[in-house]
């Protein structure tokens, strides 16, 4: 219960007792109808408003007032938008606006640039800003475009370091130095590769050839292609990558390509160097046509060998199936990388369609959802090219499996 409590209850419960404060709290979560209780705490103060604030959200009848967001119930929505601000955390904040989008209809409220100003800017509400696309009038697109700015700003802040220390870290180890320094020998292949070199009568490997690590490399050492389903269910992985892609395209050992899909396929390589403009650039919504997304990945290849195609989609197949089956099995004997994604971002395990991840299991693609703190590691093991499903077992992650 202490994820939901108010950060500032400044009233007084019905006693100062701990069973005062456990009911105070309860008569909060339960809200007016708890009331008639004869065990009930009586609401004063921040309590009592903060009271109002859930039921106008959570009570079917409180929330006839917020509900559409347009004339008359439009200054009502102002007001609650900053009462939640004020008395609840960050975290509940972005869950509360959330909620109020889905169940009270208030979409239109972002057509207005002061109500959008009084939003509490996250990933949910970037989110519904690029599904609301060119719906969006004139006179709110550059509130929009900061409101996006914003959480788009916060979030390279969070996963650059990690994504480039990891991307580099891996490319460097991943190259090989056949002339290395002391601390750049790679001891486990070099006496692999000296085995034969072995003095039995001096108990002794003598090496005659020295394996190390790579050292840094400007040229183009792996390819990284992200495919993103842009349907409705997908929209925060969406931002993410769209994000992730964007960080990535900044590292010159690596040539990233974006591509976003629905029935349609749209490169948006070309814009990875403004994420906001990307963002802007999608459109959420519509069918789902994944062989063909990833049919036009494969023509973009060139280097199979170092090509990494991360394939982030709920895989609800609306096109031919059988043949996206067979350009995966194409794609994995070419020596391509092939990773499914089936969510990337905080909202828990995701919906998807266990029977067409499990045909892809069977053919060796691993699919699984994570949150995007662990993308820079995934991004790592895969340039290590070590095993990402043994890597996603090891953190704990639980992968589709093959149908038996």
């Amino acid at each position: 219960m202490s994820d939901l409590s108010p950060l500032s209850p400044s009233a007084a419960p019905a006693s100062n007792t701990p069973d005062g404060e456990r009911l105070r709290r309860w008569r909060l979560v339960l809200g007016e109808a708890a009331q008639d209780s004869d065990q009930a705490a009586m609401l004063a103060g921040d309590d009592l408003r903060i009271d109002q604030a859930l039921a106008a959200l959570y009570d079917a009848q409180e929330n006839a007032g917020l509900r559409g967001g347009s004339g008359a119930s439009a200054p009502r929505v102002a007001r609650w938008l900053g009462d939640i601000r004020e008395y609840f955390p960050a975290s509940v904040v972005q869950v509360m606006q959330k909620d109020a989008f889905e169940r009270l209809d208030l979409r239109s409220m972002l057509l207005q640039p002061e109500m959008l100003a009084a939003a509490q800017p996250d990933v949910h509400l970037v989110a519904t800003l690029i599904s609301l696309g060119r719906v969006i009038p004139a006179k709110t697109r550059e509130t929009a475009r900061q409101v996006v700015h914003k959480v788009v700003a916060a979030l390279q802040r969070k996963l650059e370091e990690p994504l480039r220390s990891a991307i580099s870290g891996a490319l460097n180890r991943a190259e090989r130095n056949r002339r290395p320094r002391h601390a750049e020998i790679d001891w486990r292949r070099t006496i692999q590769a000296n085995l034969r070199h072995w003095q039995a009568d001096y108990r002794r490997l003598i090496p005659q050839t020295l394996i190390g690590y790579g050292r840094r490399a400007r040229r183009t050492q792996r390819e990284v292609i992200l495919c993103i389903d842009q349907s409705g269910s997908m929209a925060a992985s969406v931002v993410y990558a769209s994000i992730c892609g964007a960080v990535m395209a900044a590292l010159p050992a690596v040539k990233t390509r974006l591509v976003v899909f629905d029935t349609a396929v749209v490169d948006l390589s070309e814009q990875l160097d403004d994420p906001v403009d990307l963002l802007f650039g999608v459109q959420l919504g519509g069918g789902t046509d994944i062989n063909r997304a990833v049919g036009y990945c494969q023509s973009l290849i060139s280097d199979q060998r170092n090509t990494i195609l991360v394939l982030i989609s709920d895989l609800y197949e609306g096109g031919v199936e059988n043949a996206l089956l067979q350009r995966a099995s194409e794609l994995l004997q070419s020596g391509v990388q092939l990773i499914v994604l089936l969510a990337l971002s905080d909202e828990g395990a995701p919906a998807y369609d266990h029977r067409l991840a499990a045909k892809l299991a069977a053919l060796g693609v691993p699919s699984f959802a994570y949150t995007p703190d662990l993308f820079p590691d995934l991004m790592a093991a895969a340039i290590r090219r070590q095993d990402v499903g043994l890597w996603a077992a090891q953190q704990g992650i639980v992968a589709a499996r093959a149908e038996r």
